[in-house]
C-alpha cells in the first residue's frame, strides 16, 4: 500500500539528488542541531511546515532567505499551533529546514513527477513549475518506462520530453538528473514522487529540489529497511489519530491479520465491526445509501484470521469509543457486527474475542442503549452465532443474530427499521430479502418437483458442452458465434501447492470429492524445508498419500500434466516461488495468495507472465473457484458453504471481484437468486494484480457455458471504464451486472484507508459513483446500491429465462459428504476415548497454561522456577518459602565436581564427540541407588521409621543393623562432625527458619547423633537432609493431604529434584569440555589392573 511520507524523509531518501534538510518537532533540541548540520549556521535557510500540506506558500507558511535564529523564531511561533485551510483543521507538528536557493521563479522552476502504473512507471515533466505550473496533467510531457522483469533499472528514452526547456545548459543536464532520480525512485520503492518546483544551479552544475511530496510502498520495508532508516508515515493533514485509532494501528503492525479503524463521527449512532476488507466497504456504502452517512461513526475492518486475543483487543477498543463519556444519545446507538462468508477464518474463535469484550462492557452498553445486530457466515459460524445469542441472554443486551441465509447487508435496514416510526415503514420492503435454506434442510424431491427445472442432462453445463438452449444461439440468443475461450480450470485440472498448507490441501480434496472428480486436484506439495516424503490426506473416505517434494523440478518430472500452481509462499518469498514456477513451461496458471508483496516485484512478475503467456491470479487473493471442477486453496470456505452455495455443480453466472471475502458472498447470493456460480475469481486487492478484471470478463464472454457476467469493482483505478467501453463497443455481448463499492468515500470528511491497497481514488473519475454511472450509461445492469445487487442479478437471470437464452437444468443428486472427525466432534455427533490424559498444562488456547495458571500470570508473580515446579509437579501453588526451598535444593545439587560418576560419564561422552543430549543422558543414567538415589531412599526410610513403625532414632539404627541394610543419607568420605558439609549447614539453617514443622529433619539429626558415636564421618549428608526436608515440606506445608504427600514421594519426586539439579552441572561439564576442545578420552593403563587367566600354564 502506498503511504505518504514527510518531505524531509523524501529528500533524505533521494540522497545526492536533493539538498540536505533537518526536521524540527516538539522533541527537537534546536541548540544541538547545528553540531550535526553545520550548514544551518553558514547558509541562508528556508523553513516550512512538513505536515502533508499543499500550497504552503500561498498560506504564508514559508519563511525564505532567513538565518538560523530567524528560522527558530518562526518555528517557535507556529509549532503545535492549529491551522484551518480549505476546511481542514490540523496541527503544525513538524517543520523542515533546508538551504535557501535564490532563483528566478519565472524562468528557473520546473516540475517533475513519477508514479507507478500497471504497465510501467510514468514520468511527467513540465518546463514550468511552482505556482505557474497550472493544470500539469493537461500540458506535461510524459514518458512511460516499461517494467524490466529482471529487476534492472532501464535507461530512459526521453524523446522530446525536454524540448521546451529554454536554457541549453539546463536541457543538457536534465537527462542525467532525471535518470538518477528515477533510479532512486526504483531502489527506494517509491510509489509516487512529485517535485514542484526544482531549479538548476548553474554555478555548481546541479539541480536543487525545492518542494517535494512522496509516497512509499510500505510493503517493501523488509527489502529496504536499512536504506530507509526510520520512516514516519503521518496521517493526512487535518486527520489526527485518536489514541484508540493509534492503538489499532500499532496492533495491526504486530499481527499477521489486518485491522483498520477510522473514527468518522465520535457522537454518531451507527457503529460497525465488520470482518473483511470488501465487506467493510459494502456495509459503509449501505449505511450511507439509507441516508445515515451523518450518523456513521466509524469505518473499520478485521480480517486475515485474527486470533481471539487480537479480536478481543479490537472489539474492546471499539466498545470503549461507543460508550465514551459525552457521546450518549437518547435514541440509543446501533452496533453492526457484520461480514461476508469467511473462507478460512473461524467465526467462533473471532466471536469469542468479541464476546469477551461485550461481557466486559455489558453494563455500559445497556446504559448507552446500544442495540446489536450480527450477521456472519463461514467456518464454525453456527457455534459463533449460538455464542452470540447466549451472550445476549446472559447479559440482557439486545442482540439479533443472522447467518448466511440472510443477505449480507440486511441487518442495516433491519436495525434502522427497529427505530420505529416513519423510518420503519419506509424500510419494511428491505427486510424482505432473498433467503435460502442450508443444504441440510433441502430435500431432493422438492428440487425435482420445481417446475423451473427441466429434465436435461446433468452434465450439460460441463466444459465444452453448452446447454440445449445455448448450443443453437449465442449467449444473448442472437446467433453470434463466440470466440474460443481461454479455459483456466476444468474437472481434470491438477495443481502443485507451494508450501505445506495441509488444511487448504484437504479442503481442495474435499471439494474434488463432492464434485465427483476421479482424481485429486493436488498432485504434489512443494516444501523446501523438508526431505521428500509422502503425506496422508483423505479423498472422500479413502486415505491417500500426496508427495511432498523439495523442488519444483522434482514435482514437474513426476507430474508433467500439471499446469497450475497455488503459491502459498510468504510475502518475502512469493515472487521467488512464482519466478521459479514460470521457469517451467508446463505451468500456465499461478495463484499468489500472499498479501504484502512489494508492488515493484509484483509488476516484474506480471511482465514476466505476460511474455511467457502465464495467467497470474493475485497477489493478496484467496484465489478462485470453478463450480464442479476446481478450487484454489481455501476459496469457497468450508465444505458446508460449498454445499449451501451449490458449488459442487456449475451454474451459468460467472463473476469477478477484488475481494476474497466478497467472492464467497457472491457465491452465496448467486445460489439464492440464480442457478449459481459457473466460475468466480478474486483478482486480489493490491493495486497491480496479475490479471485485471477485463482479462477474466473476456474469458467469460468467450465461454459458451457462461450466460451472464457479474462484476464487483471498487473505488480506485480505472479498469471499470474499460469494461464499460467493451460493453458499448459490443465486444462484450453477454449481460453484465456491475457495481463498484466505495460510494461512501466522498461523503467522509476525512481520508479513509479502506481494506484493499488499491481502494483509493486518485481523481474524481476513480470514485465508485462515477464508475457506476459510466457502466450504466454503457449498458451494464447497475443496481441502486449493493443492497439491491441480488435483486438486479435475479431480474437479469429471469430475463434470460424468459427470452430462452438460458434454460435451467435439473439439479444433480446432492452428494454424500464424509464428515471430518474433528468437525463431527465439534457438533457433538461422536465421542472417542482419549489416547492419554494431561492435567498439568494446556497449549490449545491463546496462552500456555500451567495447572490452570496462564503463563502471563506465572511470569507476573514472584513464583520463579520453584513455582513452576510446584505447578507442573504438584498441580498447585505452594507457599513462597516452598518455592525458595525447591530452588535452594536445585542450587545445592547442581554439581559436585568432575570426579563423581555422573559428571565423569558426561565428560567422557562429550570428549567422544557426542552431542549435548547424548552426553547428558550418559550422566543421568548413572543416577540410582548408589549415586543420587540416596535422596529418595533416605526420605522413604526415615518416613517409614518415624511415621509407620514409630521408631526412635536408636531403634531405627539398630533395626537397620539387624536387617543388614545400609542407612541412606548417612556418611561422607571426607566430611565429618568436626568438618561439616557446608551444603548441609546451609540447607538445615533455611529449613529451621522457614518450615513450620520439621519432625523428619529432627529424626534424621537423631539418627546422626547415634551413627557418629561409632565414627565421626557417619554424618547426615546432603542426600539425607534433602530426603528428610522434602518429606517435611510435603507433609506440613498445608497444601497436601498425607496420602497425597505419600503418593508424590512414592512416585519419585524427591529423586526428581536431584535429577533436575544435577542436569545443570552435567550440561556445564559438557560445555566446558567443548569450550576446551578436549580430545577423545582414554583411561591411563597404569590405573587399570589387568588380571587375565594364564592360558599357557593351564
Amino acid at each position: 500500500m502506498a503511504l505518504s511520507i514527510r518531505e524531509v524523509d523524501a529528500k533524505r531518501l533521494l540522497g545526492e539528488y536533493s539538498s540536505p534538510a533537518v526536521s524540527i518537532h516538539a522533541d527537537t533540541d534546536c541548540d544541538k542541531l547545528p553540531s550535526s548540520a553545520p550548514w544551518l549556521l553558514s547558509s541562508k535557510l528556508v523553513v516550512k511546515p512538513d505536515v502533508l500540506l499543499k500550497r504552503r506558500g500561498k498560506s504564508g507558511l514559508v519563511k525564505l532567505n532567513c538565518t538560523w535564529q530567524e528560522a527558530k523564531d518562526f518555528v517557535a511561533k507556529h509549532l503545535d499551533t492549529q491551522l484551518t485551510i480549505e476546511g481542514l483543521t490540523g496541527v503544525m507538528s513538524h517543520f523542515i529546514v533546508e538551504p535557501f536557493f535564490p532563483h528566478d521563479d519565472k524562468t528557473n522552476e520546473m516540475y517533475i513527477a513519477i508514479r507507478t502504473l500497471r504497465e510501467g512507471d510514468e514520468i511527467l515533466f513540465s518546463h514550468t513549475g511552482g505556482i505557474h505550473v497550472g493544470d500539469v496533467e493537461s500540458h506535461a510531457t510524459r514518458v512511460t518506462v516499461p517494467i524490466d522483469e529482471t529487476g534492472k533499472i532501464p535507461a530512459i528514452d526521453f524523446g522530446h520530453m525536454f524540448e521546451k526547456v529554454q536554457c541549453a545548459q539546463t536541457k543538457a543536464a536534465l537527462p542525467k538528473f532525471v535518470q538518477g532520480l528515477y533510479t532512486k525512485f526504483c531502489e527506494m520503492h517509491f510509489a509516487f514522487l512529485e517535485i514542484n518546483p526544482f531549479s538548476y544551479d548553474h554555478a555548481n552544475d546541479k539541480f536543487m529540489v525545492l518542494d517535494s511530496a512522496a509516497k512509499l510502498d510500505h510493503t517493501a520495508e523488509f527489502l529496504v529497511a536499512d536504506k530507509w532508516g526510520h520512516i514516519d508515515f503521518p496521517s493526512p493533514f487535518g486527520r489526527v489519530f485518536s489514541k484508540e485509532e493509534q492503538y489499532i494501528r500499532d496492533l495491526d503492525a504486530k499481527t499477521g491479520a489486518s485491522l483498520k479503524l477510522t473514527v468518522l463521527n465520535p457522537k454518531g449512532r451507527v457503529w460497525t465491526m465488520v470482518a473483511g476488507g470488501g465487506a467493510s466497504v459494502v456495509y459503509a456504502d449501505t449505511i450511507c445509501d439509507f441516508g445515515m452517512a451523518h450518523e456513521l461513526a466509524n469505518y473499520g475492518e478485521y480480517s486475515g484470521a485474527p486470533s481471539e486475543v487480537t479480536t478481543y483487543e479490537y472489539a474492546k477498543t471499539l466498545l470503549s469509543l461507543i460508550c465514551k463519556e459525552g457521546t450518549y444519545r437518547e435514541e440509543g446507538k446501533l452496533l453492526l457486527i457484520g461480514g461476508g462468508i469467511a473462507n478460512f477464518t473461524s467465526v467462533a474463535d473471532t466471536f469469542k474475542g468479541i464476546i469477551r469484550a461485550l461481557k466486559e462492557y455489558a453494563n455500559r452498553l445497556r446504559e448507552f442503549k446500544v442495540r446489536i445486530y450480527v450477521r456472519r457466515g463461514g467456518p464454525l459460524y453456527q457455534e459463533g452465532l449460538a455464542l452470540m445469542r447466549k451472550v445476549g441472554e446472559d447479559t440482557g443486551l439486545p442482540i439479533k443474530v443472522y447467518g448466511p441465509e440472510t443477505y449480507i447487508t440486511a441487518i442495516v435496514p433491519i436495525a434502522l427499521a427497529d427505530d420505529g416510526g416513519a423510518v420503519a415503514k419506509e424500510l419494511e420492503k428491505h427486510e424482505k430479502l432473498p433467503r435460502g435454506r442450508t443444504w441440510h434442510e433441502t430435500k431432493m424431491e422438492e428440487v425435482e418437483q420445481d417446475p423451473a427445472f427441466q429434465q436435461l442432462d446433468l452434465h450439460s453445463t460441463q466444459d465444452g458442452n453448452a446447454t440445449a438452449a445455448g448450443a443453437a444461439t449465442g449467449a444473448n440468443g442472437n446467433g453470434t458465434a463466440q470466440p474460443k475461450a481461454k479455459v483456466l480450470f476444468t474437472p481434470q485440472t491438477r495443481c502443485f501447492v507451494w508450501g505445506l498448507q495441509e488444511r487448504a490441501v484437504q479442503e481442495m480434496l474435499d471439494f474434488d470429492h463432492v464434485c465427483g472428480r476421479k482424481q485429486p486436484s493436488v498432485a504434489a506439495i512443494i516444501y523446501e524445508f523438508s526431505v521428500s516424503h509422502l503425506r496422508p490426506f483423505y479423498f472422500g473416505t479413502d486415505e491417500i498419500f500426496i508427495p511432498v517434494v523439495q523442488t519444483l523440478k522434482e514435482a514437474c518430472d513426476k507430474f508433467p500434466e500439471v499446469d497450475t500452481m497455488v503459491n502459498f509462499a510468504s510475502m518475502r518469498s512469493a515472487d521467488k516461488a512464482t519466478k521459479t514456477s514460470m521457469d517451467f513451461e508446463q505451468i500456465k496458471t499461478i495463484a499468489i495468495i500472499a498479501e504484502g508483496v512489494p508492488e515493484r516485484r509484483t509488476r516484474q512478475l506480471n511482465e514476466m507472465a505476460r511474455k511467457k503467456g502465464v495467467t497470474i491470479i493475485g497477489p493478496a487473493t484467496v484465489g478462485g473457484i470453478k463450480s464442479g471442477a476446481f478450487r484454489i486453496g481455501n476459496t469457497g470456505g468450508r465444505l458446508e458453504n460449498i454445499m449451501n452455495s451449490k458449488l459442487y455443480r456449475p451454474g451459468h453466472v460467472a463473476f469477478v471481484t477484488k475481494s476474497g471475502g466478497m467472492l464467497n458472498e457472491m457465491n452465496n447470493i448467486l445460489s439464492l437468486v440464480s442457478d449459481g456460480c459457473y466460475e468466480g475469481v478474486a483478482i486480489g486487492g493490491d493495486r497491480f494484480p496479475g490479471t485485471d478484471m477485463m482479462e477474466h470478463i473476456m474469458r467469460y464472454e468467450a465461454d459458451p457455458n457462461v450466460r451472464m457476467i457479474v462484476v464487483l469493482g471498487e473505488v480506485g483505478g480505472t479498469i471499470e471504464y474499460d469494461v464499460g467501453r467493451a460493453i458499448k463497443e459490443k465486444r462484450i455481448t453477454k449481460p453484465v451486472v456491475a457495481w463498484c463499492v466505495g460510494t461512501c468515500a466522498p461523503m467522509f470528511s476525512t481520508e479513509v484507508s479502506f481494506g484493499h491497497a488499491g481502494a483509493w481514488a486518485g481523481s474524481d473519475s476513480e470514485q465508485a459513483t462515477s464508475k457506476n454511472a459510466f457502466l450504466k450509461e454503457c449498458g451494464a445492469y447497475v443496481p441502486n446500491g449493493f443492497q439491491e445487487m441480488g435483486v438486479k442479478i435475479h431480474e437479469v437471470y429471469e430475463m434470460l429465462i424468459d427470452t430462452g437464452a438460458l434454460r435451467p437444468v435439473k439439479e444433480p443428486e446432492i452428494p454424500r459428504i464424509p464428515m471430518d472427525y474433528a468437525w463431527a466432534k465439534k457438533l457433538g455427533l461422536v465421542r472417542k476415548p482419549k489416547g492419554f490424559v494431561s492435567t498439568i498444562s494446556d497449549d490449545r488456547g491463546e496462552e500456555l497454561v500451567y495447572a490452570g495458571w496462564p503463563i502471563s500470570k506465572v511470569m507476573q508473580t514472584s513464583m520463579g522456577v520453584g513455582g513452576v515446579i510446584a505447578l507442573l509437579w504438584f498441580k498447585r501453588p505452594l507457599p513462597d518459602f516452598a518455592y525458595r526451598y525447591l530452588e535452594f535444593v536445585l542450587m545445592l545439587t547442581a554439581d559436585h565436581g568432575p570426579a563423581v560418576c555422573g559428571a565423569h560419564n558426561t565428560i567422557v561422552t562429550a570428549r567422544a564427540g557426542k552431542d549435548l543430549i547424548c552426553s547428558l543422558i550418559s550422566g543421568l543414567c548413572t543416577i540410582g541407588d548408589r549415586f543420587g538415589g540416596a535422596c529418595d531412599q533416605a526420605g522413604c526410610q526415615y518416613m517409614k521409621a518415624h511415621y509407620d513403625l514409630k521408631q526412635t532414632p536408636e531403634e531405627f539404627v539398630n533395626h537397620m543393623k539387624t536387617s543388614n541394610q545400609l542407612i541412606m543419607g548417612i556418611g561422607h568420605k571426607i566430611k565429618s562432625v568436626h568438618n561439616p558439609d557446608m551444603r548441609v549447614q546451609l540447607l538445615k539453617k533455611f529449613c529451621k527458619q522457614h518450615f513450620t514443622k520439621k519432625p523428619l529433619i529432627e529424626f534424621a539429626e537423631g539418627v546422626e547423633s547415634v551413627t557418629t558415636k561409632k565414627k565421626d564421618t557417619l554424618i547426615l549428608n546432603v542426600d539425607g537432609l534433602i530426603g528428610a526436608s522434602m518429606v517435611d515440606l510435603l507433609f506440613h506445608c498445608g497444601c497436601f493431604s498425607e496420602q497425597e504427600a505419600r503418593d508424590f514421594i512414592a512416585n519419585g519426586c524427591i529423586n526428581g529434584l536431584f535429577v533436575l539439579g544435577r542436569s545443570i552441572g552435567f550440561i556445564g561439564h559438557y560445555l566446558d569440555q567443548k569450550r576446551l576442545k578436549q580430545g577423545l578420552y582414554r583411561h591411563d593403563v597404569d590405573d587399570i589392573a589387568y588380571v587375565l587367566p594364564n592360558l599357557v600354564k593351564e
